[in-house]
């Protein structure tokens, strides 16, 4: 598996998206200086207290080989609405060209969430991957952690 050096990064100064729907938006950022990508929902969805909900940008993605991309949430609908990611982040393989679908979860527990055409509802990040190759070893360098796990370090 090809894995990112510098020159994958200057491929990525244009990204490709196919356009699946009418109703899609490509991706942008809202500063120049953002990390991220907003998405942008291509249908509309309601998601009621609790619910779960796939929303499709109505894009497909070219991610380059060396590259993921990250599907993350917006913070202010988490702030403002309680709305998540079901499979926060969600992956975006390389070689991934289906519509990129976005799982909200709704964890308001009394009011319905409602996005329609255009709504930003996530973001996309990509970051450079490693390929490593599994291997079977009889035991593991010993660290200052070691096996401490959940709330080792505090809270």
């Amino acid at each position: 598996m090809p894995t990112a050096d510098a020159s994958t990064f200057r491929d990525v100064e244009k990204l490709r998206f196919v356009k699946l729907s009418e109703k899609a938006t490509l991706p942008a950022r809202a500063h120049d200086s953002d990390a991220g990508l907003d998405l942008y929902a291509a249908e509309s969805a309601r998601i009621a207290p609790g619910a779960r909900v796939s929303v499709g940008t109505g894009l497909a993605v070219a991610i380059p080989d060396g590259l993921a991309g990250l599907v993350l949430p917006r913070s202010g609908l988490a702030l403002k609405h309680g709305v998540s990611l079901v499979n926060s982040p969600g992956l975006i393989d390389p070689g991934y060209r289906g519509e990129v679908r976005v799982l909200l979860l709704n964890t308001d527990r009394t009011m319905d969430f409602q996005c329609a055409p255009g709504d930003r509802i996530a973001q996309l990040l990509l970051v450079p991957i490693g390929a490593a190759s599994p291997m079977q070893a009889d035991a593991l360098d010993s660290s200052m952690r070691g096996g401490a796990g959940f709330g080792s370090t505090g809270i």
